[in-house]
């Protein structure tokens, strides 16, 4: 469909990216976001639990969590919060067990839905690595 429908080309709606086969809302989101500097969320199963957890939805619906959360974060902002939510509940905030204890977001969590049991020594965060400058 992308080759004979599309040129070869990449789509840069979400009207037609939905149409290719294996890609939805968060897929779209991502490629128009990242490829096309469209603002979008993507919703994916780390942003529905933290958007939850933090209070910012109460929906478990992937769109419903979208429009709740585009209420609230500036369009500008969209689709860096959507990576950094994907990324923190990837390292941190884990759906059977959250590494409450390292997290720096821990004072200001309602922690929705998790039971927090204080764990018996301080869990340490992998360190991040800024990304290497390219070569000009």
């Amino acid at each position: 469909m992308l080759v004979e429908k599309h040129d070869s080309q990449v789509p840069g709606t979400m009207a037609e990216l939905i149409q290719l086969r294996g890609v939805a809302r968060k897929t779209a989101n991502v490629i128009l976001g990242n490829a096309f500097e469209a603002p979008g969320i993507p919703v994916d199963t780390h942003v529905g639990r933290l958007s939850r957890r933090l209070g910012l939805t109460v929906w478990t619906n992937p769109v419903k969590v979208e429009r709740d959360l585009m209420s609230l974060i500036p369009e500008k902002d969209w689709t860096m919060f959507g990576h950094r939510l994907i990324y923190h509940g990837r390292q941190v905030c884990h759906s059977r067990k959250p590494l409450c204890d390292a997290c720096a977001f821990v004072r200001m969590c309602p922690q929705v839905g998790v039971k927090v049991t204080p764990s018996k020594e301080t869990t340490s965060l992998p360190a991040l690595e800024a990304p290497e400058a390219e070569a000009g």
